[in-house]
């Protein structure tokens, strides 16, 4: 009976959070539900797993509107009804055209019409008119037959109680713009959109039984598979996974002599050992993937820089996705993969601003739009904002709202204030609306409807309506195309140097730079305006204060910069121990033999995992999951408990 539940995600209207309407459902005894949040399946794969936790049986859909118009519900018999129903999103969000009026058919999907907008003998096998439990008088007269056959129960929930009613109407007004006391009904849920148990709905309807048997045939004929944490990104980059194992493994050798010469015994050692790895975790497709990319990059003359925990896979450094050298730097191996890792290895390239969109449109035409999408990010609701917003339904001035927004000390706090602050606390982190990430891209071995419905934003590049934490989760993994504007600026100072002093510059030459004295002179004076990185004041500063003029130390000054260490207090005790190497004491002689080179402080992510290690007694697999964490790489903090 209950196929028409809707989460927070059914932006500016519901208002329950995901996990709690399937906990609320479990608490009332219901044993099967559906997911049907407004024109999206957002939230979707975290609905299924909350309800398999719960045992509650997951159905899968959405529901249709344009605008305030609810149209219609469609429900997912299947995962080839939900990847329909995917595909029918995303050819409407595409074109931004209204849905019409009666769903075009797919014989893997049910639609549940509301009472009275469709003609009743014109339905379809597996469409249905459903009834709300306020709608029982208009039945009276409609024909046994039809209620035995084309009648089901429809029951929203939109929301808890009363108070969450009154968030779903503060939601609307936001959405429409509009003042609450100018607020339109046709544009709310009704006030009895919410949980009623299976036994008190039963009542309502028990003079209509057939329409809770319906009800019940219709759920049972719904099932939704998906086994969380399995790669699902492509997997094969040629003609077959030996294929592709042989090819990363000519890559990687040919790479190895260049980088190392014919005979580093300690280079071809970790080779090997980086490649049956990679080959065992079924990763050779996603390594080539991204050397195919770079490989289109050389070919247009792009400039790129590859990071992320790839950048300690010596495979990528000889594979020319990175120039750091993973050996000589005393990166750890474990932070690029391992037996607790089912992801693969981060990579952020960085291009230019003028040549990033290129890319990704070589990524989009090169692997197929089916199967590529940008990856979508939610924004929130956050305390300001959110006191703005309400301010503005409420109808205060501009003056006042600012103040409320500042904290609002010095205001006589009256009612609508006090209501301001309640409503807001309680709207904090609330989705707001579709967004998109910073640079992840994803590459899917099935098309992409099978997990997500996609948006069209400006740029033309279709969205996924899943975010990074949603897709890692459902075994898709991001490649990260990034853009920095410091790399079309050094394209254009090698272009202006040849043209003006006849010099050609290999800006690749990282070896040789290292050991520039001029360069080494510029760091020193912190002389690094237009430097990606080191140019900002913070950075200029601190340059100054270690007098840096080697590659370790600059290394070390763009790592104890970051937040979590300089607002620590560790970069003030790296300071002074750098300047004064003998008027310190090391915590532990752990810390003396692993941290030497940092004066016993944890400057980089590697020191948290050989900390943990050493100290703790962590494997090194489990330590980088600490660090994982830490980091803020997962949505929840189980992984750091």
């Amino acid at each position: 009976m209950y196929l028409n539940c809707k989460s927070w995600f059914s932006f500016h209207f519901g208002t329950i959070r995901t996990e709690t309407l399937v906990k609320r459902a479990a608490e009332l005894g219901i044993e099967t539900m559906a997911l049907t949040n407004i024109n999206n399946t957002c939230d979707t794969w975290d609905f299924v797993e909350f309800a398999r936790n719960y045992k509650i049986k997951p159905v899968t859909g959405t529901e249709i509107r344009n605008g305030s118009l609810f149209c219609y519900i469609l429900l997912a018999k299947n995962n080839a009804g939900f990847s329909a129903i995917n595909r029918f999103l995303s050819e409407h969000n595409g074109e931004r055209k209204a849905f019409p009026m009666k769903f075009p058919g797919h014989e893997e999907v049910f639609v549940i019409y509301p009472f009275g907008a469709t003609a009743i003998t014109a339905l379809e096998p597996n469409e249905f008119i459903g009834v709300q439990s306020t709608e029982i008088n208009k039945i009276f007269s409609v024909p046994k037959m039809l209620l035995r056959e084309k009648f089901v129960v429809r029951q929203p929930v939109t929301f808890s109680d009363k108070t969450e009613y009154n968030m779903h109407r503060l939601l609307r007004a936001i959405d429409k713009n509009e003042l609450l006391s100018k607020q339109d009904k046709k544009d709310l849920a009704e006030p009895h959109e919410t949980f009623i148990g299976p036994d008190d709905l039963s009542k309502v309807f028990i003079n209509y039984p057939e329409l809770i048997e319906n009800t019940a045939k219709v759920l049972d004929s719904c099932s939704i598979d998906m086994e969380f944490g399995v790669d699902k990104t492509k997997k094969v980059y040629g003609g077959s996974l030996a294929d592709d194992k042989d090819f990363l493994r000519k890559l990687a050798m040919d790479g190895l002599h260049r980088r190392y010469g014919p005979s580093n015994r300690n280079a071809l050692a970790r080779v090997e050992k980086e490649l049956a790895i990679i080959d065992k975790q079924e990763f050779n497709a996603y390594f080539l993937i991204t050397w195919d990319i770079l490989r289109y990059a050389r070919t247009r003359d792009f400039f790129f820089v590859g990071r992320g925990s790839g950048a300690n896979s010596i495979v990528a450094f000889c594979l020319d996705i990175t120039d750091v050298d993973p050996i000589e730097l005393d990166l750890y191996f474990e932070r690029f993969l391992n037996p607790h890792r089912s992801s693969p290895p981060d990579f952020d390239i960085d291009f230019s601003w003028k040549d990033r969109e290129e890319m990704t449109d070589y990524i989009f035409k090169r692997y197929g739009k089916a199967k590529v999408s940008l990856l979508g990010s939610y924004t929130t609701f956050q305390t300001r904002a959110v006191i703005r917003e309400l301010g503005k339904v409420f109808g205060l001035p501009k003056e006042e709202i600012d103040k409320l927004g500042e904290g609002g000390n010095n205001l006589d706090e009256d009612k609508i204030q006090r209501q301001i602050r309640r409503y807001g606390s309680l709207l904090k982190d609330f989705p707001n609306h579709m967004s998109i990430h910073a640079g992840g891209v994803l590459i899917s071995e099935e098309p992409i409807y099978q997990y997500s419905a996609t948006e069209m934003p400006a740029k033309g590049f279709s969205t996924s309506q899943i975010d990074m934490f949603l897709a890692e989760k459902i075994g898709l993994f991001k490649l990260d195309i990034l853009s920095q504007r410091g790399l079309g600026h050094i394209k254009e100072t090698i272009e202006i140097v040849k043209r003006t002093r006849g010099i050609s510059i290999d800006i690749r030459q990282v070896e040789k730079f290292k050991t520039d004295p001029l360069v080494a002179q510029q760091i020193r004076k912190a002389d690094t305006i237009g430097c990606f990185y080191i140019e900002s004041p913070a950075m200029r500063h601190l340059l100054k204060k270690l007098e840096c003029d080697d590659y370790l130390t600059l290394v070390a000054a763009s790592s104890i910069i970051r937040p979590g260490v300089s607002q620590s207090g560790m970069m003030r005790q790296y300071i002074y121990r750098y300047h004064n190497p003998d008027k310190f004491d090391y915590l532990h002689p752990v810390m003396e033999e692993l941290l030497k080179e940092t004066y016993g402080v944890m400057v980089y992510q590697e020191d948290v995992i050989k900390v943990a290690h050493h100290f703790a007694g962590l494997d090194l697999a489990e330590a980088d999951v600490l660090r994982r964490a830490m980091s803020g790489k997962y949505r929840s903090h189980k992984e750091f408990e």
